[in-house]
């Protein structure tokens, strides 16, 4: 079986300095907000390009400290895409706040930005432009409108670890960003773990004490905060893998370039690649095909696996039941024809190969 994602493999690669930056920590006797967390604050920071980085528990969590941090709540409204994994929108939903749902443009999964304008009202706070499966959103469009209305813009790069848009990375294209270091992520820890990145100084101060307790100084409490901290061991790791992150998704860029020249099959509706190759970090290769059971489970018995990103829209899910008779068709095209087939740091060129045949042999 090729499998989807051979974390294993992956981590494998550098598995004697991740123990050995694990064993640091353990032989310093300091777990929680040390120098670990300190030094990958900082690397992160100058890796994406911004003035600050906060490390946090997990993807979610930045950007619930973001919208928090702005003061969003009941009343104020959050425009983001229809598409998105569900915890896009549970962030705007743990503070209070009403998400806005806006369909996807169908030839990159992004939110259409096309269609945005027309959802703000007076209630609108705040973008938040999600880089799905590792290609950047319309930032460009995106941010002028923000401007226009005094929006701030949010992104969720989770996917999109080292993606480029217009000679920037993700995490500096809008006014904060929300990482996820998931150990299935082009930037993957091993365990949970996020952070967030901004130029803003005064939302920085404001994340930092959010996530330890709503505290800068011990004993001292500003905010009713959380514990919501990123820990010294996952900071140490996330260390070591971030001096490869380059060199993976290049990796990745490789076995995409692969599938787009090479997989010809009437039956499939090849991803949206875009003109400029480092825009895209291709977290994970989506392909949509109308028959998707019949082609999963050939694929299955071809020995290749793959996983479906994602079966269930947000605005149909039991989570948000007052949303199901809501018909937003474009994504629920989207949910019932994709399905990403594996691409990984450490994917070979045979197995690449063998996975473009079968899918070329594929009929009916």
């Amino acid at each position: 079986m090729i499998p989807f994602l051979n974390l294993k493999d992956i981590n494998a690669q550098y598995s004697n300095e991740l123990k050995t930056a694990i064993g640091k920590v353990i032989d310093s006797g300091w777990y929680v907000l040390g120098q670990e967390v300190e030094a990958f604050e900082r690397e992160f920071a100058k890796y994406c390009g911004v003035k600050h980085c906060i490390g946090v528990s997990n993807g979610l969590d930045a950007l619930k400290l973001i919208l928090k941090a702005y003061g969003y709540g009941p009343g104020d409204e959050i425009i983001v895409p229809s598409n998105t994994y569900i915890a896009t929108i549970l962030a705007i939903s743990e503070v209070g706040a009403i998400p806005v749902l806006v369909e996807p443009d169908i030839s990159t999964f992004n939110i259409d930005s096309s269609l945005v304008e027309e959802k703000i009202s007076e209630d609108t706070k705040a973008i938040l432009a999600v880089h799905l499966y590792g290609q950047s959103a319309n930032i460009g469009i995106l941010r002028e409108i923000a401007n226009r209305y005094q929006l701030k813009l949010i992104e969720d790069a989770a996917q999109a670890h080292g993606a480029v848009y217009n000679g920037k990375k993700t995490g500096n294209l809008g006014d904060a960003a929300g990482f996820s270091f998931y150990p299935g992520k082009n930037l993957g820890a091993l365990g949970d773990a996020g952070a967030v990145t901004t130029n803003d100084d005064d939302l920085a101060k404001k994340i930092r004490a959010y996530r330890n307790y709503g505290s800068d100084k011990k004993y001292e409490n500003l905010h009713k905060g959380y514990n919501h901290r990123l820990d010294e061991i996952q900071a140490a790791v996330l260390r070591v893998k971030l001096n490869y992150l380059e060199q993976e998704n290049e990796n990745r860029r490789k076995i995409a370039k692969m599938y787009l020249k090479m997989i010809q099959n009437d039956r499939i509706i090849l991803p949206n690649a875009p003109k400029n190759q480092k825009e895209h970090v291709w977290h994970v290769f989506v392909l949509r095909t109308k028959d998707r059971e019949q082609f999963q489970k050939y694929l299955t018995s071809h020995g290749i696996q793959t996983v479906i990103h994602y079966p269930i829209p947000v605005h149909k899910q039991a989570a948000y039941c007052e949303w199901n008779y809501i018909n937003f068709p474009i994504s629920e095209q989207l949910h019932d024809e994709v399905i990403s087939i594996p691409i990984s740091p450490v994917q070979s060129i045979k197995d690449t190969k063998r996975i473009i045949e079968v899918i070329n042999s594929y009929e009916l």
